[in-house]
């Protein structure tokens, strides 16, 4: 099988291992990946603070890019969340309206693809640590995922998973959220990372790149014994 991938702004340029070990997770999975080497932002933070026109540039560079693609992958829920659900908002009855629907219907969020589409979820891979996984808003509302990361994690060798307790859910990244907002995402990132080092976690994982660097920032700045990690990341461990 041959895919498409679509590589996050915060993979490009400040994680680029995590675009490395979803090749090497394809790969393990028997999938020829192909990267266009110009791609860029798909839009979503411009769309999210009322740049609508700046945003429908990079969506129809997206559009050309990958409307022809069988199907595309990303590393994140985040990206394909907003292409499925505000692309109609941009370019529904426009001139990339059969094309952007194509797009739609091809992209995929990289557990989504290994688990519901390959209907695969152990890739032999070995990471003896704690770890605690943190659940993505895009992943859930945007995206519409059920629980594919967690069982994925579920099948890695020496992996142990600890529950997060009395969290609401959210990372507090939210884009600009975090930025407009700093004592409230102070207060929801904490109550993550508090339940994380009570229940003897090592790693906190996410399948969004935006939340582990929110997750990352804050993890450094506390000087908190906790290391973070994309799902791909344990996936082409050992």
């Amino acid at each position: 099988m041959e895919v498409d991938i679509h590589i996050p702004c915060v993979i490009d340029q400040f994680y680029p291992e995590m675009g490395f070990n979803l090749l090497k997770v394809l790969e393990k999975a028997g999938v020829t990946a192909h990267y266009h080497e110009n791609q860029t932002c798909c839009g979503q933070l411009a769309f999210n603070e009322g740049f609508w026109e700046e945003a429908k540039q990079l969506g129809e560079k997206l559009i050309t890019e990958f409307s022809s693609s069988p199907v595309v992958v990303s590393p994140s829920p985040a990206c394909p969340g907003y292409i499925k659900s505000q692309f109609d908002e941009l370019f529904y009855n426009g001139a990339f309206h059969n094309e952007y629907r194509q797009l739609q219907r091809n992209v995929m969020e990289i557990t989504d693809f290994l688990v519901n589409t390959l209907k695969k979820t152990n890739f032999g891979a070995t990471f003896n640590h704690r770890v605690a996984f943190v659940e993505s808003c895009s992943s859930v509302r945007s995206y519409g995922q059920k629980d594919e990361s967690v069982q994925l994690l579920r099948q890695v060798k020496g992996l142990t998973l600890v529950t997060l307790e009395n969290i609401e859910g959210c990372c507090s990244f939210g884009g600009m959220f975090a930025n407009r907002f700093e004592p409230i995402a102070v207060a929801m990132i904490r109550q993550i990372t508090d339940s994380a080092v009570n229940a003897g976690a090592e790693y906190l994982v996410s399948n969004d790149p935006g939340c582990l660097m929110h997750l990352d920032t804050y993890v450094k700045k506390q000087a908190l014994p906790l290391k973070i990690a994309h799902v791909v990341d344990i996936l082409a461990a050992g």
